[in-house]
């Protein structure tokens, strides 16, 4: 191949100082004694020079060209260094794929953060509401339970819990049913239950509960007391058993009136049961 002038020059100039060492063999643990560079060297050197460019010259005339042969160490320095460009490379694509996935983890980072914050902010208002819906229970409860516990015994006592269920009627009705109902719950075993039973078994038999006046009445009459109410209370107990047609007990309730209470009935009680045994047509 052509050799540039520059290179040619520099190629004959380490040729010509090679020259001019004299071609003396050096050992290779003996330094080179230092060239001592003066008017005539260098003269002799550009004359080397010069021959060697005319003789480099001459010779690529004829077909016959200098190949200059790289240094197997500057190959290799050569590849290294391509090797490094490309691992810079990779590792500057790397960085770059890095530095996005950082951005990319910041940004879901932030939208994480926001969302955490209003879901805080949404469980806080949850938790105030609950709180709330709670406080409102609790003190409905706490209300019920004093009015229940009013209801249940307004005077800690059977006969002012009677005397109270009493001046309900007859405004409240179902007031007063309720308030005797109470007496027999939490009084039982009293003359006062005994009485607020047929008193409630008159408010059922008036709302044309006829069943729950049965009910009301048997309890009233349990053990058949000998109050002053008592024999009128069993012919009302009679006349609802007709009334839900259950004429044999109405019979029994009858033959209960006659046995107990029919010696100091009134006449017209005794009229009265006479009529109850027609509709039964008891014997």
């Amino acid at each position: 191949m052509t050799i540039k002038p520059l290179a040619l020059s520099l190629m004959l100039a380490t040729a010509a100082g090679c020259a001019l060492a004299g071609g003396i063999a050096v050992s290779q643990t003996q330094p080179l004694p230092a060239v001592q560079w003066d008017v005539r060297r260098l003269d002799t050197l550009d004359r080397n020079v010069r021959r060697l460019e005319r003789a480099l010259t001459q010779r690529n005339a004829v077909g016959q060209p200098v190949l200059v042969e790289p240094d197997p160490e500057v190959v290799t320095l050569m590849g290294r260094v391509a090797t490094m460009d490309r691992r810079l490379g990779d590792l500057e694509a790397t960085v770059q794929r890095i530095n996005g996935d950082l951005e990319r983890a910041s940004f879901a980072a932030d939208e994480s953060a926001s969302e955490t914050a209003a879901l805080r902010t949404r469980l806080n208002q949850a938790e105030t509401r609950l709180k709330a819906m709670e406080d409102a229970d609790r003190a409905a409860a706490e209300r019920a339970e004093a009015e229940a516990e009013a209801l249940r015994s307004p005077t800690g006592e059977p006969a002012g819990d009677l005397a109270a269920a009493q001046g309900l009627m007859p405004a409240d009705p179902a007031g007063a049913a309720r308030a005797y109902e109470m007496v027999i719950e939490n009084w039982p075993d009293t003359p006062q239950a005994r009485e607020a039973g047929w008193r409630l078994g008159d408010i059922r038999r008036a709302a044309n509960d006829q069943a729950g006046a049965v009910t009301a009445y048997a309890q009233a009459l349990n053990g058949w007391p000998t109050t002053a109410w008592a024999g009128e209370t069993t012919l009302k107990l009679a006349r609802a058993l007709v009334a839900t047609e259950r004429d044999t007990q109405a019979c029994g309730a009858l033959g209960e009136f006659n046995r107990r209470y029919a010696a100091a009935a009134s006449a017209q009680l005794k009229t009265i049961a006479g009529q109850i045994r027609t509709q039964a047509a008891c014997r």
